[in-house]
């Protein structure tokens, strides 16, 4: 017995089958995803044109995100070289974000000035070239404060290494600027000694020739005082009343070169310790800059390590360059350049027909005028 009613199982494989509305959106009212469209903003596209062509809509959000990878990179980049100067987190933050956002702005525009359609490959690779020599110049920049921070111990232990050598060179320098005087000083103070020790000598040979002959061991061999004794004594005596004076100035003198030695030494020594401070407080980007390049120049583990960093970062730099320059053709290229080309037609239709309206009115001016004259 044949029957017109469905069979429920049938009803409900209809009701899971897509439909044509499903397709063309006219059965469910589908939201497009708007989480693509910063990324877009960030590739330099024109969002109405990419949004009708849906196979370029990941290759852009992917050249977008490879823009936004490059703005971190500079604001950390940025912030860092800051930091390590000032030592100052609002500084640091804010050099960070305007910094980012200038080559964030940089990297966009360069982008979104490339143009795939209707250019041939090596045209592209010529235009490219300056592009791609500014990235580089762009991805050493940044490059170069995010290796110092990665190598920041190492880069610690060489900066107190290169320190040392600094603090020796100074005191051999300021060992010899002051090398003249202290050499004169102690040259002057020698003399006066040799000086002083003589005096000395013979007033002490006096002396003991004398106190020789009162006792008995003297040249007489006679115990006690006698005419010779006392001669010896008076020699004694007058020599210790004439070098007295000098044996004074000579003391004096002395002194006074010990205080000018004294004076030297003190000055370098202050001059040390300031330096020694100096250095000690001063230890800025340039200095582990050069530390670094130090590290490099030893190790050639640290070499290689730091070229593969600044490659790899120089590579994300140029990244979206070299993105848009190997992607194909596609259908946002030829619908951009169609809005192009017909903005383009459309500007010099208008000029051409403002110049037309200017001659047709000086036409009639012109034929006015002939009327007017006859």
């Amino acid at each position: 017995m044949a029957s017109n009613e469905k069979d429920p199982r049938d009803t409900g494989q209809a009701e899971n089958l897509y439909t044509y509305d499903s397709f063309t959106g006219q059965g469910s009212a589908r939201k497009k995803p708007t989480d693509r469209h910063f990324l877009w903003w960030c590739a330099g596209a024109y969002q109405d044109i990419l949004k009708d062509c849906p196979s370029e809509q990941s290759k852009y959000a992917g050249l977008g995100g490879v823009i936004l990878a490059t703005f971190v990179l500079a604001s950390l980049s940025a912030g860092w070289a800051v930091y390590s100067v000032f030592n100052n987190t609002f500084w640091a933050v804010g050099f960070a974000l305007v910094w980012g956002l200038i080559i964030f702005n940089f990297d966009r525009f360069l982008v979104s000035t490339m143009r795939k359609y209707g250019v041939s490959r090596t045209k592209q690779i010529w235009m490219a070239v300056p592009r791609i020599a500014l990235a580089l110049l762009i991805g050493v920049t940044i490059a170069r404060p995010l290796e110092l921070k990665i190598f920041e111990k190492e880069i610690d232990v060489q900066v107190t290494e290169n320190r040392h050598k600094k603090i020796l060179q100074n005191d051999s320098l300021l060992l010899a600027e002051g090398q003249n005087s202290l050499s004169t000083a102690q040259q002057e103070r020698q003399r006066l000694l040799n000086r002083k020790s003589s005096l000395e000598d013979t007033l002490h040979q006096l002396q003991q020739a004398y106190v020789h002959e009162a006792d008995g061991t003297g040249g007489s061999q006679r115990r006690g005082i006698d005419k010779l004794t006392k001669l010896k004594e008076a020699a004694y005596l007058s020599a210790l009343q004439q070098y007295s004076p000098e044996l004074q100035q000579l003391q004096t003198t002395i002194h006074y070169q010990d205080s000018i030695i004294a004076e030297v030494h003190a000055g370098k020594e202050a001059k040390s310790r300031g330096y020694e401070q100096q250095v000690t407080a001063d230890v800025g980007f340039l200095e582990k800059n050069k530390a670094l390049s130090d590290l490099s120049a030893k190790e050639s583990s640290v070499f290689w390590a730091n070229c593969l960093l600044s490659l790899l970062i120089i590579l994300i730099e140029i990244g979206p360059i070299l993105s848009k320059l190997i992607m194909n053709v596609g259908p946002y290229d030829v619908a951009l350049a169609k809005t192009e080309l017909l903005q383009m037609a459309r500007a010099e239709d208008e000029m051409r027909s403002e110049k037309e309206q200017i001659q047709d009115k000086a036409a009639r001016r012109r034929k006015e005028r002939y009327d007017h004259a006859s």
